[in-house]
């Protein structure tokens, strides 16, 4: 196991209520390292954090690894079976981090006359 892979194993399963359930995969390309880490549903908000803030220093740290071995080190975190989280979707993913944002608009709900309706069809 190489220590990009052992580091984040080592973070993780001291975040996490289940840490037989975290799995970690190591692929290597001409793009990099990809660490693909699976954990309990139930514990995918520790791993997340507050607005992603957890994942981020995870991938920030893995990084800074990565770079003492002269290797690009990129964590994708995916969602396990059974949770709760709204489908595909309704999701998108964030460039700049590889997080996934919920996009949901904000409507304000106006009340209008049906005259007023008809009056702005015109």
């Amino acid at each position: 196991m190489e220590r990009d892979q052992q580091f984040l194993e080592y973070v993780v399963k001291a975040l996490v209520d289940h840490p037989e359930d975290v799995k970690i995969t190591r692929v290597v390309d001409e793009m990099g390292v990809l660490l693909t880490l699976l954990v309990h549903k139930d514990d995918m908000g520790k791993v997340i954090g507050r607005s992603g803030a957890t994942a981020k220093a995870i991938r920030t740290v893995l990084r800074v690894v990565g770079m003492k071995n002269d290797a690009r080190v990129n964590l994708k975190i995916e969602e396990p079976e059974g949770s709760e989280r709204p489908a595909a979707g309704a999701t998108d993913p964030d460039a700049d981090t590889g997080d996934y944002v919920h996009t949901h608009e904000k409507r304000e709900r106006t009340e209008k006359s049906l005259d007023d309706v008809l009056a702005d069809l015109k």
